[in-house]
């Protein structure tokens, strides 16, 4: 079936059509990552959005459900240049069109990938439709297309319930250290045949429970299950709670560290949460945000965001950090950033910016027990460069706790 993709700007493009048979308004971005499609299909931030990946070929390895970042894929709608119909690897569970057909979710492929980024590079971000009805022109739909907005995905995204997640008491709860795992010919026989106990474990990095008997807050306002996941894996207990939850419940339960996650939208937007977020920046509790954490706290502290042309979305992204002028390659996924101009130093200094175009990377806060990154890393699949900044917020954790500050 064909299918096309209508640009607010009047750019057309024709494809083949798979997924989910429904047209969508989306806002059109793009990932540059090689791999880790799944992992961009479910990662919340991408509410409100479609992707287009640029890599030619996705799908060669289908979707294994154990790499979900969510209980379900986000995203509006996918685009690529060729759909891997047919994949291939011991872990998969299910091809792309399958998952998204469950999810109802369209896509389009097909078109020149590379052609529809170069629009977005130069013009910016625009909001597109994609539709199976040869019938449909421009002029019909372009006031629809310029009226699309994101919205409120922050609420749509985030649990409706406190969640619980216990810390791993014994390093063997993980998978094997990376690089040490053994093939194990009997469970790969077992996992093939349905039995997807025996399936190996990802691997880990993790060599010790440095956080062990810490209990770290997660504020939950798109989060990807690996935030969680990296610190319950270093021996933290996580309670992850919705992003209507009040300061006060959050410190009532006397938290160890609070984590601000990652999510979607335009941080402004989130007027409540940002009013809560000050109530804990008032605090002496420990902070770690990530992504939209951190701009919701640069907000809730009087500095100011702004919308970028394009914004960073892709695996292969260099920040430095400034404190010891190391360069790692970071994972991203955002569109809006920290506005490094009308930042006050007295409340904030910069920690890390990216190395392409300058821009804010992480906030270091004056006299508080409190670090901000906009890049994530908790990377799956990776790079996984900056995990340390996990035994960072331990670190500070534990400091806090000797300090009797919490």
């Amino acid at each position: 079936m064909k299918a096309f993709l209508i640009l607010e700007d009047g750019s057309i493009f024709e494809g083949k059509h798979f997924g989910a048979d429904k047209d969508v308004i989306s806002e059109i971005v793009f990932n540059t990552s090689m791999a880790g499609y799944t992992e961009v299909f479910t990662d919340p931030s991408y509410a409100g959005q479609a992707v287009c990946m640029t890599y030619p070929l996705i799908g060669n390895y289908g979707v294994c459900l154990d790499d979900m970042e969510s209980e379900r894929p986000w995203v509006d709608a996918v685009i690529v240049r060729e759909l891997s119909r047919i994949p291939s690897n011991f872990r998969c569970d299910m091809s792309i069109q399958e998952f998204l057909e469950k999810y109802e979710i369209p896509g389009i492929e097909g078109i020149d990938t590379r052609k529809l980024v170069r629009i977005l590079r130069e013009k910016g971000t625009m909001n597109g439709i994609i539709t199976t009805n040869e019938n449909l022109t421009f002029d019909s739909i372009k006031d629809k297309l310029h009226a699309y907005t994101t919205g409120d995905v922050v609420s749509k995204v985030s649990c409706k319930e406190k969640i619980v997640l216990k810390g791993v008491s014994d390093l063997s709860e993980n998978g094997p250290l990376s690089g040490s795992a053994v093939f194990n010919a009997d469970n790969f026989k077992a996992d093939l045949a349905g039995d997807h106990s025996k399936r190996e474990k990802r691997p880990a990095i993790v060599k010790e429970l440095n956080g062990k008997g810490l209990k770290v807050a997660l504020l939950d306002v798109g989060a990807k299950k690996n935030i969680a996941a990296s610190l319950a894996a270093r021996g933290c207990d996580v309670t992850i709670y919705p992003s209507n939850t009040t300061a006060e419940e959050i410190l009532k339960d006397a938290p160890d560290g609070i984590m601000l996650s990652n999510g979607p939208g335009d941080p402004k937007e989130n007027v409540d949460v940002i009013k809560e977020i000050k109530k804990l920046y008032d605090s002496d509790t420990p902070i770690f945000a990530i992504c939209l954490g951190h701009q919701l706290m640069a907000l809730a502290t009087g500095a100011d965001t702004f919308k970028m042309k394009y914004g960073h979305r892709g695996g292969n992204h260099p920040v430095k950090d400034l404190t010891n002028g190391r360069v790692y390659i970071s994972s991203q996924n955002h569109g809006y950033v920290v506005d490094m101009d009308k930042l006050d130093k007295n409340i904030a200094e910069p920690a890390f910016i990216n190395v392409n175009d300058g821009t804010n990377e992480g906030l270091a806060y004056v006299g508080k027990n409190i670090f901000t990154v906009q890049f994530h890393p908790e990377a799956c699949p990776g790079p996984q460069d900056s995990s340390y900044l996990f035994d960072r917020f331990i670190d500070m954790m534990k400091k806090g706790k000797v300090g009797g500050k919490n």
